[in-house]
């Protein structure tokens, strides 16, 4: 009897185990729902980009309220990003708040260290937020952290990897936020190393986008620093060093917002923001993204854009991209796209690593999230939105002339490519939404 009591423990035992396995494979794995968009009412398609309409669905779908008054300065690649950047944080008085995803020792580092340190000995409150994984190398380096935090800057992990969390490391917090007084903020997809230096054409020197502001969207910037702030320590900032008056007040011509992707079960904000922007698109439709591995609902999305007659261009990275699963991954959905009127072009120079959108000439985002289920499904993620016909003009010219440096792959050729390099196309797109 003690036998088969035995043999029944340890069958339900196993049991247990495996279905609790299961739950988080497919936890792991998950993808987000919505496959169309359906519009009803007096219009025959969604609201368009430039409809009073589009900006309040967005507000109610994504949870990212535009409002006036915001000057928006694009800043492409390391050479325009980190003049400007370090000029801001040497002239911080009262507040700095900084979060990175990715960090690692070198110049940019070093020179952002420096920055902080000086800034942080006048008597700056400065708070630094790194991801425990992304950031490790940083994190890691021999007294780096002591001699930062000598100085007066307050460094935090936020989600670290522990055994009784490892169901949760995938999630991480992707966001680029920097917040100088409360008033002026940046993100976009740059980091702390030294890849992200230079012009953005030469090899070694990653393409970037990123993007400053200051008017009302600055705050809500701060406040995306402020909650990943208290998942890090249990501390809520408030109050008007992090939040001046004169954060709120207009700066500029520019209608913008902050979209602050949080990763949720079922559809996400980040899946109805693209599904909303794809089909908001009348006329034009000029994507940039790192890490281009669209599901089927969006690959769907794109090539009904594409056939009611939208110009839809896809710049993604090339040979040069610094993970080749994700590209491989990304390439197995070409044909589809190509066939259905999609235009894509691989970036020939460097790493290209932006991650924009320019809708009709009007309607943009520059921010750090991917087009990948990664940033979709379980990363947090800062974008900025605008809306305005000076920086959508403006991102178009960067987009046109960034496909001087790229090769289109065309349909023909591409279908006669190596056979081989098909069957790693289709294995990497097995384990895209992993990627």
């Amino acid at each position: 009897m003690n036998v088969v009591v035995k043999r029944v423990s340890l069958i339900l035992l196993g049991l247990i185990i495996g279905v609790l396995a299961l739950i988080g494979l497919l936890t792991q794995v998950r993808g987000t729902p919505v496959r169309s968009i359906n519009p009803a009412g007096t219009r025959d398609f969604p609201p368009a980009v430039g409809d009073s309409l589009f900006a309040r669905t967005i507000a109610l779908f994504v949870g990212a309220e535009m409002q006036p008054g915001n000057q928006v300065t694009i800043l492409s690649n390391g050479d325009e990003t980190y003049p400007r950047l370090w000029a801001d944080l040497r002239s911080a008085k009262r507040t700095i708040t900084a979060q990175m995803y990715y960090s690692k020792p070198g110049a940019v580092a070093d020179t952002f260290t420096l920055i902080l340190a000086e800034r942080a000995r006048a008597g700056v409150k400065v708070l630094l937020l790194l991801d425990a994984f992304g950031s490790q190398p940083l994190l890691d380096a021999p007294g780096w952290k002591d001699s930062v935090e000598n100085a007066g800057v307050i460094v935090r992990r936020l989600r670290p990897l522990k055994w009784l969390s490892l169901h949760k490391a995938s999630m991480r917090s992707h966001a680029r936020v920097i917040v100088v007084d409360g008033v002026t903020a940046y993100t976009g997809g740059f980091g702390l190393a030294d890849y992200w230096l230079g012009d953005g054409r030469s090899d070694g020197q990653w393409r970037e986008a990123n993007v400053r502001f200051v008017g009302p969207a600055a705050p809500q910037l701060q406040a995306a620093f402020a909650a990943g702030w208290a998942e890090a320590t249990g501390e809520l900032i408030v109050g008007d060093a992090y939040f001046p008056p004169n954060a709120f007040r207009e700066q500029g011509p520019t209608q913008a917002a902050l979209f602050h992707s949080v990763p949720t079960t079922g559809s996400t904000p980040a899946e109805r923001f693209l599904g909303l922007t794809i089909s908001g698109a009348r006329k034009t439709l000029y994507i940039t993204n790192s890490y281009f591995v669209p599901d089927d609902d969006l690959r769907r999305l794109l090539i009904q854009a594409a056939r009611r007659g939208t110009d839809v261009r896809v710049l993604t990275v090339g040979e040069k991209t610094d993970v080749k699963s994700t590209w491989w991954a990304g390439r197995s959905s070409y044909d589809q796209l190509l066939e259905g009127g999609v235009r894509i072009y691989e970036y020939i120079p460097t790493m290209m690593h932006g991650k924009s959108i320019v809708a009709d000439g009007e309607w943009m985002t520059i921010g750090s999230m991917n087009f990948d289920n990664r940033s979709i499904s379980f990363n947090n993620e800062t974008n900025l939105i605008a809306l305005d016909t000076v920086v959508g003009a403006t991102m178009d010219s960067i987009f046109r002339d960034d496909l001087h440096r790229s090769t289109e792959i065309r349909l023909a050729e591409w279908r006669t490519r190596p056979w081989w390099k098909r069957p790693i196309e289709r294995g990497a797109a097995m384990l895209s939404r992993l990627l």
